[in-house]
Order: structure tokens, then C-alpha cells, then sequence
């Protein structure tokens, strides 16, 4: 990653589930007892927290939308989920969702809503000086579509080995992209 001259000015967008934490196999991440981080994790947003101006998780959450999974619990699962983060020296400085069911709304990735939102609150974010975290193509396309930098985790899907238009790098955890700056 050091091609890309990262420095302090830039913003790094996460995706949440199968990137922070573990996804629920054909189901949602409904309260925090069904939240589980990701080995080194935690470790790995204490070293973005010293290379990046912002950390901004951007994750569809359309378990909300559907009915499955309640408003207030998605929101105790965000502030226990920064809360621990915090605690390990780490931190997130915002979090964007979409609850949006239909793939056509403007914020469900991989449209750039979200982004547009993490813009309007924080001014001087340069999507060109910034990078995508994920682990679905849905979240390469959102980077592409604001013009970031993509880094693809295979946690989900560990056939994709590799090139894609889509992606710039791959890296088989988060801690170790972290690791790699």
C-alpha cells in the first residue's frame, strides 16, 4: 500500500460485517450477544488510528429493514462495538448505514449515499486519499464509485484470489492490511 504516499490527511471507509466482525451464516448480526470481532481487529484500528484522519464504517444493514433486527439493537451493537475499540486504543469515527431494502437506493452499497453522508459531516474528506475496506464486490464498487483506493478481505468468500478490476489489494484479514502500512 505504501505506492499510494498514505499519510494522515487520508480516510479509511470499513465495511462491518465480515470485515470487523464475524457474519452470521444466512442470517444478521441481530443484538450484541451475535456480534463477534474478528482476531486482531481491535489492533488493527489502534494502527489506523495513528495513519488515518478518519475511520468511517459504511455497512448495508438491511435486517433492520426486513424487520429481523431491531432499530435499538443495531444501535447498542454500534456503541459496544466502538466502546471496545476505544477501550484497545483504537476508534471509529463514524458509523453510516443503510436500511434500505431495495438495491436501488441511493445509500445501499454499492451506491455512494453512504459516502456522500460521511462527506456532508466531515468537509475535507478527499475520496481520491481515501481507501475501502470490505469483503463483497458490492463494497470494491462502492470505493470505485467515490474513487478510493480498494482492499478486498476474502473472509466470506475465499475463492477471490485475485486480479479484479475492482480490487487494488488483497489482504487475508484486516489486521493484516493494517500491518502492511
Amino acid at each position: 500500500m505504501s505506492q499510494f504516499l498514505i499519510d494522515n490527511s487520508w480516510t479509511l471507509f470499513l465495511d462491518r460485517d465480515g470485515v470487523i466482525n464475524h457474519e452470521q451464516v444466512d442470517g444478521y448480526v441481530n443484538t450484541w450477544e451475535d456480534f463477534t470481532f474478528y482476531a486482531g481487529v481491535k489492533e488493527a484500528l489502534k494502527i489506523f488510528a495513528c495513519r488515518f484522519k478518519y475511520i468511517i464504517v459504511i455497512t448495508n444493514q438491511r435486517g433492520v429493514g426486513r424487520g429481523i433486527t431491531k432499530p435499538e439493537n443495531l444501535q447498542i451493537v454500534h456503541q459496544q462495538m466502538v466502546k471496545e475499540i476505544e477501550a484497545a486504543g483504537g476508534r471509529i469515527d463514524s458509523i453510516y448505514f443503510c436500511i434500505d431494502v431495495n438495491a436501488d437506493s441511493i445509500n445501499r452499497k454499492p451506491n455512494t449515499g453512504m459516502a456522500l453522508q460521511a462527506k456532508r459531516d466531515f468537509t475535507d474528506i478527499d475520496f481520491l486519499k481515501s481507501i475501502m475496506v470490505g469483503n463483497n464486490f458490492s463494497d470494491m464498487e462502492f470505493g470505485r464509485g467515490i474513487g478510493a483506493k480498494t482492499i478486498f478481505l476474502p473472509t466470506t468468500q475465499p475463492k477471490v484470489t485475485g486480479p479484479d478490476k475492482r480490487i487494488d489489494a488483497i489482504y487475508p484479514s484486516l489486521i493484516d492490511f493494517a500491518k502492511s502500512l
